[in-house]
């Protein structure tokens, strides 16, 4: 059974308050009215100056979560010393800026999640420009709690590339404009628009490729449906990963700092293609096969060994017993689903 907070209603979107590092925090989630248990979580990050409810608005995710059955939350971004919301990604001119954008996250879907009984492995990070750049920067530093990533007109800045040792491999999805005139398709390592250094799209995606250990690619030119936005689209699919996991690029030729399907490109719809990319690595979750390879066995044991011999984070997933520690209670744990004890 699912119980709600007594102030919200189901299929009505609603600004909540969240306190996190000191700071009042706020966002707006988006529940259907006939949820399942157990739904897959995905946050939708705003651009630089930009807003949670304006994301809202023209992404139109609320629709598509109406049919397919999952919530969606909208974090805001602070306001910066120029008057300006952001989410902190280690631009050059937030060097003074120390607010935890990651935790906050991180803090706010363990929140939700068990607020709202929703998927702990089902969890997915989307948004455009600083909102894409943060889900990078998620997918580094956050893998545990993410399953996959879907940045539109995001970057990879050089310091989070430089730093990125994610946890385990992670599907990411790229849509971006080949004439972006913010987030260069080229990047800027030398930081000539001001942002700080970034890599370019190419670089990133072969990154990801390569985490991923993607064995083949598949390359396409969708249909230039409509001819009267200016650009259309070629795609490049990295496949046979680790887990099955993909890396897809959606390259938008002559395309700008868009949203494809809202404004900009027409010929595809970023907000759709984020779904089915989401949906489509979405696990089935086992007790006790905490690498999510969709079976339970050694490899189970040795990971939760490895996260008790290195003395990592806490994480749940790994949790088997639930006494709030990863410890050889929980490889006992494991034990006894593989040989199939109660």
């Amino acid at each position: 059974m699912i119980i709600f907070l007594a102030s919200f209603s189901l299929g009505q979107p609603v600004l909540e308050d969240f306190y996190h590092g000191g700071i009042d925090r706020q966002y707006h989630l988006y529940i259907p009215e006939d949820i399942e248990p157990e739904s897959p979580l995905v946050f939708v990050f705003h651009g630089y100056t930009s807003s949670a409810e304006s994301i809202m608005g023209y992404s139109g995710i609320n629709e598509i979560a109406d049919q397919n059955g999952f919530a969606v939350c909208y974090p805001q971004g602070l306001v910066d010393d120029f008057g300006n919301t952001f989410f902190n990604v280690g631009y050059s001119f937030h060097w003074n800026q120390t607010v935890d954008d990651v935790g906050f996250v991180v803090a706010l879907a363990e929140y939700l999640q068990s607020e709202y009984n929703l998927s702990e492995v089902n969890t997915f990070s989307t948004g455009m420009s600083n909102g894409g750049d943060l889900s990078y920067l998620l997918a580094c530093e956050a893998s545990s709690y993410f399953r996959a990533v879907a940045p539109i007109a995001g970057v990879m800045m050089e310091w989070i590339f430089e730093n990125c040792e994610p946890e385990r491999p992670m599907p990411l999805l790229e849509i971006h404009g080949t004439n972006d005139n913010v987030s260069w398709w080229y990047g800027d390592l030398e930081d000539v628009d001001g942002w700080g250094p970034y890599l370019g799209v190419d670089p990133a995606i072969q990154f990801w490729k390569e985490i991923n250990n993607c064995n083949s690619v598949v390359f396409d030119t969708l249909p230039n449906t409509y001819e009267n936005d200016g650009s259309y689209v070629v795609t490049e699919k990295y496949l046979e990963g680790t887990n099955d996991n993909e890396v897809w690029l959606y390259k938008v030729i002559n395309g700008g700092h868009d949203w494809p399907g809202a404004y900009g490109n027409m010929d595809i719809n970023a907000s759709d293609l984020a779904w089915e990319f989401f949906n489509d690595f979405s696990l089935s979750y086992e007790i006790g096969d905490v690498d999510h390879d969709g079976q339970l066995n050694v490899l189970d044991i040795l990971f939760i060994l490895d996260h008790i011999q290195m003395n990592m984070d806490y994480n749940f997933l790994y949790d088997l017993n639930n006494d709030d520690s990863v410890d050889v209670n929980d490889v006992y744990s494991v034990i006894a689903l593989i040989l199939g004890f109660d």
